[in-house]
């Protein structure tokens, strides 16, 4: 199975990285083509754009991710979460999605997300070789999400590359970190855990879901940008609307680092 091969190849040399994100993206290219056909110049709107959750999808300027776009997740607390709900949505509705450059995503974290396994390509350690794997999957998927750029010394030439790659290709690179220059960049701030407390109401100190403001800034965006209260985590798994949780019977405790 691919991805057990990529897991197991995580650590080998970066000549072997690079001959197994090759033989990857070989085996992805050719079922990966029937659902890109959105992906022209010629094509709808709506064949722009990928899916995403509903409450997410109420914030970004299209409703979607658009083909061709560079979408930015600064690091912090949520943003993990926050790349995942941004690819759940395509993955389920048939998208090829890869992730580089993450170790600590494995595919039941994935599955849970709610990836699709038998469309996802995960390439955990790609080392020195991360720009040119990320360029690689592009040429073959719909989505691609890269982290660790900054520490494998992508530059902003290397980001300008990636990025006409992604136009070109009709594909949406998502960046997990810095991105400057991204077309879109949404972030989290102000992450609050539900269900400290004793209780039923207070989830007998387990932490149920986690209440955060998603800001956007970017193109077609007003100026001052555009934030919405979400829990990412809800209760459950996913994303849904932060509609508020009574203060009775529960507290929350400000996520810090």
């Amino acid at each position: 199975m691919t991805r057990a091969a990529m897991g197991s190849g995580s650590r080998a040399d970066p000549a072997a990285r690079w001959e197994l994100a090759r033989g990857l993206l070989h085996g992805f290219e050719n079922r990966a083509t029937s659902t890109r056909t959105g992906a022209g110049d010629g094509s709808s709107t709506e064949e722009r754009m990928l899916p995403v959750a509903e409450p997410l999808a109420r914030l970004l300027p299209a409703g979607g991710l658009r083909r061709g776009s560079t979408v930015a997740v600064p690091g912090g607390p949520g943003s993990g979460s926050l790349l995942l709900a941004l690819l759940a949505e395509a993955s389920a509705g048939g998208a090829w999605v890869g992730v580089v450059g993450r170790p600590e995503l494995g595919v039941v974290a994935a599955a849970e997300a709610g990836l699709r396994l038998d469309r996802l390509a995960l390439v955990p350690r790609p080392g020195a070789d991360l720009l040119a794997v990320t360029s690689a999957l592009l040429d073959g998927l719909d989505v691609v999400a890269v982290a660790g750029a900054e520490r494998a010394g992508i530059r902003a030439t290397d980001r300008q590359r990636l990025a006409a790659r992604a136009r070109q290709r009709g594909a949406v690179l998502v960046a997990l970190g810095r991105w400057p220059g991204a077309d879109l960049e949404l972030s989290c701030a102000d992450a609050r855990w539900h269900g400290l407390g004793a209780g039923s109401s207070g989830g007998c100190g387990r932490l149920r879901s986690r209440a955060l403001r998603v800001r956007l800034h970017g193109r077609g965006v007003a100026p001052h940008g555009l934030d919405a209260r979400l829990l990412l985590p809800a209760l459950g798994g996913g994303v849904a609307d932060d509609a508020g949780i009574p203060e009775a019977g529960r507290e929350m405790a400000r996520v810090a680092g």
